[in-house]
């Protein structure tokens, strides 16, 4: 998986881009909790859940049907977040999203279940250039902790920065050329 630490880049990328108009903080919070949110099956190791299993890591909580269930949750909750529906479905949606996406460019583990609950199979993305998270904070201390974090710098925060930029600049000109 990646990371912790860098799960959140996609939504902060998002709101950059957007600015505050379209991603109030209130929208931006709750879509940096659904992008690590699908972490939460790795619980699922205390209460003797197999890995490969639906419920197990990478499983439903990291498919793009649970990612609906969270953006259908917030386009219900979007006045509470400060944003329009659209808006709040569409971040959370991608944020939750960007997680299973994220973790099938990784170097390790069994792949991801985009498609759960309607098929368990696993899958990886062409690209597996992040170097795999260990699962829990103790192996990131150290050099694999080191290779990790440098990985995500490269693949994840470096890239959603430059997209970030790339649209909040477009958009400035884009304003600039319609005034």
């Amino acid at each position: 998986m990646a990371s912790v630490f860098s799960h959140p880049a996609v939504p902060l990328a998002l709101a950059v881009a957007a600015g505050p108009r379209l991603a109030p903080a209130a929208l931006v919070t709750a879509a940096c909790a659904a992008s690590v949110l699908p972490d939460i099956d790795a619980l699922g190791y205390l209460a003797g859940v197999p890995y490969g299993h639906p419920l197990g890591h990478r499983g439903f909580t990291h498919s793009l049907f649970f990612a609906l269930l969270l953006a259908l949750a917030a386009a219900a909750l979007s006045a509470r977040l400060g944003a329009k529906p659209a808006a709040a479905f569409a971040v959370i949606f991608v944020s939750a999203a960007s997680h299973g996406v994220l973790d099938a460019m990784t170097t390790g583990g069994l792949g991801v279940a985009f498609f759960s609950p309607f098929s368990n199979e696993r899958y990886f993305l062409p690209w597996r250039v992040i170097v795999v998270s260990p699962i829990g904070v103790g192996g990131f201390f150290g050099s694999r902790g080191v290779r990790v974090l440098a990985s995500e710098l490269v693949w994840v925060w470096a890239p959603c920065g430059a997209a970030a930029l790339l649209a909040r600049t477009l958009k400035r000109v884009i304003a600039g050329t319609s005034s």
